[in-house]
């Protein structure tokens, strides 16, 4: 049995609850204390789940603890993961893991320095839908990708979330929020950008939450939240992106390749299942049938139904990796580049150019079923 590293979280917000409660799925890992600035937050936390709660100072000195789950707002992710970094502990931090190419730059050289690891969410591209369209984009059967197109948009986040402020200010937006989403997914799937180029607007500088506790409350708008990107991609392909929060209903797929020998409709990169579809030379397109993939399973009942809920798989992996000295699939590589990308698209919405990417990195190493099962503590 492989060993299990312990496991820390720093943010005991919203998202917290889903790594409480999923990671017990997992080899490798084993969550064992929770800490916040708002100590209150952490301790309810701890005490939900059976954890140890922790001042930040105690989790980043504890001796028990291997990897440090980064999970504060994203404006504070730099500075939190490298006072990780700094105390040894290797990093595993929700997305977008830095808001500027340097801020990574700056913590892989922490990293290196210290022979530390760091890895970031998201990590739905390892689910069973997505990594079915790997294994047929791997196939050859699409021929070589020459275009494509991905869609996000709907009316924002102040509609569910009770403290959504984070969400409309730098480091915010759907494309630093959902863009990691569409971007991680489009990198393991076709490989990294060359040069990116956007529009981008606010078309309201003003939202009003609807969610409580804060309902009716007023917020500001600073950061685009309309955004028509182009990415050319070092292989060749050609794909748009438009990722908005000032749209009420479209009828665009979340994200559609078009090969010389085919097209493929991939489901939302944002959940781990879906429904895969290909046509084969402008014949009919069909569904593929569902494999059988533990991460393709629904495992969770959410408001729309049963859905596949695998969170944690990145940072499983990554645990295993450690442990057995290989590469771990949610990388600081893979991870940085899809920075590189974001912050691109922003940059050229602002200044009107194309944005060359100063990152490259290797397509993440496919997951198939036999590798996922080995990440599962429990086949049922």
């Amino acid at each position: 049995m492989a060993k299990k590293l312990g496991v820390g979280v720093i943010g005991c917000g919203n998202i917290s609850k889903a790594y409480f409660s999923l990671s017990p799925m997992f080899r490798g890992i084993k969550m064992r204390a929770c800490a916040d600035l708002n100590e209150a937050a952490a301790k309810a936390r701890a005490k939900e789940f059976g954890l140890r709660f922790e001042t930040v100072d105690g989790l980043l000195k504890s001796d028990d603890i291997d990897i440090i789950v980064n999970l504060t707002i994203p404006a504070a992710h730099y500075d939190v993961s490298k006072q990780i970094l700094d105390a040894g502990k290797h990093v595993y931090s929700e997305k977008p893991f830095v808001l500027a190419v340097d801020e990574g730059l700056d913590l892989k050289k922490r990293a290196e320095k210290k022979g530390l690891r760091i890895g970031s969410a998201p990590d739905t591209f390892l689910g069973g839908a997505h990594q079915l369209a790997r294994s047929l984009v791997d196939s050859g059967k699409l021929g070589k990708i020459t275009s494509g197109t991905c869609h996000v948009m709907s009316h924002g986040m102040e509609h569910w979330h009770p403290n959504p402020d984070f969400f409309f200010v730098a480091g915010g937006g759907p494309i630093l929020d959902l863009g990691p989403y569409y971007i991680s997914n489009l990198i393991q799937l076709i490989g990294p950008v060359k040069r990116v180029a956007a529009l981008t607007a606010i078309p309201a500088t003003e939202r009003t939450i609807t969610s409580k506790p804060r309902a009716g409350e007023r917020i500001p708008v600073t950061t685009p939240t309309t955004i028509h990107a182009l990415m050319e991609f070092a292989g060749g392909a050609v794909v748009t992106f438009n990722a908005s929060w000032d749209v009420w209903l479209h009828g665009h797929s979340p994200m559609e390749l078009y090969g010389e020998n085919g097209t493929l409709h991939v489901p939302d990169p944002n959940f781990f299942g879906g429904q895969v579809r290909y046509s084969k030379a402008g014949k009919p397109m069909k569904k593929l049938p569902k494999w059988d993939h533990p991460f393709q399973k629904p495992n969770e009942l959410h408001a729309s139904g049963l859905l596949a809920n695998y969170r944690t798989a990145g940072l499983s992996d990554m645990a295993i990796a450690i442990t057995e000295g290989r590469p771990h699939r949610c990388s600081l590589e893979a991870a940085l580049h899809a920075i590189d990308v974001m912050t691109g698209v922003l940059k050229s919405g602002e200044t009107g150019q194309f944005v060359d990417m100063q990152t490259t990195c290797e397509r993440p190493a496919a997951l198939g079923i036999k590798e996922a099962r080995a990440l599962l503590a429990k086949i049922k």
